[in-house]
């Protein structure tokens, strides 16, 4: 599967266009078993010219049929964070490590990430974010590749082709134990940092 342009051809054409060839390559891939039980591939939201780009695992049932990433309460909480961060989440890029729901939601496999991968990297390097944020430990081992787990790798960066990687938790875990919030929250103060983005008393935590 080829979805290199080369960058003579690419300031031909606009950003835009090309994810959107990108786009319908991913909705009409076959490579692995996923395409089987799909309803939509979900592919991105954003600003295709964000400094912050957002990376899940995998779309959930909500997700598989509205077509968008992040919806439901783990979106909402997502939502939430952006906003602390001085964001819309229309001003930042969201997606996933794999663009089709695993079935029963399970962890997607190395070899369906693997198979969703020229699409994941194809966006990233159109998109030219400053900071990846991964979204829990699949998509830290997307992105990074196997390692620690994500309570020890979180808050600590990485990198991936050249830009600055922040692994932290998954929205979902946070509904789930309120006390990460506030570890995911540092996590993003860091990249607040690293971006420039001054820090205001009242976004002390994530709600």
């Amino acid at each position: 599967m080829t979805l290199h342009f080369g960058e003579e051809k690419l300031g031909m054409v606009s950003k835009s266009f090309v994810l959107s060839i990108v786009k319908e390559a991913a909705s009409k891939c076959t490579t692995c078993p996923l395409h089987e039980t799909r309803t939509n591939s979900v592919f991105s939201r954003g600003d295709r010219n964000a400094e912050i780009v957002f990376i899940g695992e995998a779309p959930g049932q909500t997700e598989n049929q509205t077509g968008e990433p992040f919806c439901g309460r783990s979106g909402k909480l997502l939502d939430n964070m952006i906003k602390a961060m001085g964001y819309e989440r229309n001003e930042v890029y969201i997606c996933n490590i794999c663009k089709c729901r695993p079935p029963d939601n399970r962890k997607p496999t190395s070899e369906e990430m693997k198979r969703c991968e020229p699409f994941l990297v194809r966006q990233l390097e159109l998109v030219k974010p400053k900071v990846i944020v991964t979204l829990g430990a699949t998509a830290a081992e997307g992105i990074l590749g196997p390692g620690l787990g994500i309570t020890k790798r979180r808050g600590s960066w990485g990198e991936f082709e050249g830009i600055k990687v922040m692994p932290t938790f998954h929205p979902a875990a946070c509904l789930y134990n309120p006390k990460l919030k506030n570890d995911v929250w540092a996590d993003l103060q860091k990249v607040m940092k690293y971006i420039g983005i001054p820090l205001q008393f009242k976004q002390i935590t994530c709600k």
